[in-house]
Formats: structure tokens, sequence, C-alpha cells
């Protein structure tokens, strides 16, 4: 299973522990994370090609292939 999404290309990410913390600045005794993107596995139907594709986006994707239309946001990724 990919951790990146092919539409938006977002993937994991390294963070720390504390979101706003005084005293961890420099020293931080949790160490860093890995945050990973809400990825969804979906099936698509494009009416043009007149097939099912699964893919496992993120949820930005999805609003945008909703906004903007499955072929057009496919073709734009190069993944039709």
């Amino acid at each position: 299973m990919s951790k990146i999404c092919p539409i938006t290309n977002k993937g994991t990410k390294m963070a720390g522990r504390y979101s706003n913390r005084v005293r961890a600045t420099e020293f931080n005794p949790t160490g860093k994370v890995r945050r990973k993107p809400n990825l969804q596995k979906k099936k698509i139907y494009v009416p043009e090609l007149d097939k099912t594709i699964t893919l496992e986006l993120s949820t930005k994707a999805i609003k945008t292939i909703n906004k903007n239309g499955a072929y057009k946001t496919l073709k734009k990724a190069n993944l039709i």
C-alpha cells in the first residue's frame, strides 16, 4: 500500500509531539513522530472511459474530484 496520494502528492511527515510548548524548544524528551496522511481507498467511475478505477486518495483529492470531475482531475495527474 502506498503512503502517497497520486493526485495531491501528500505523504508522511516528521513532526514533534508537542504543538506549543515553550519548555520543549531545544530538548524534546518524546522525540519525533511520523504523521500519516488521511488516505482512503475509493472506487471512482469515469463516464468518459466507461471504467471504474480503484485508487488510494487523500480526502482533499476526493474533494477535488467532486469539484472538478473525475476525468479532468485524473488526466491532470497523468493517471489516465
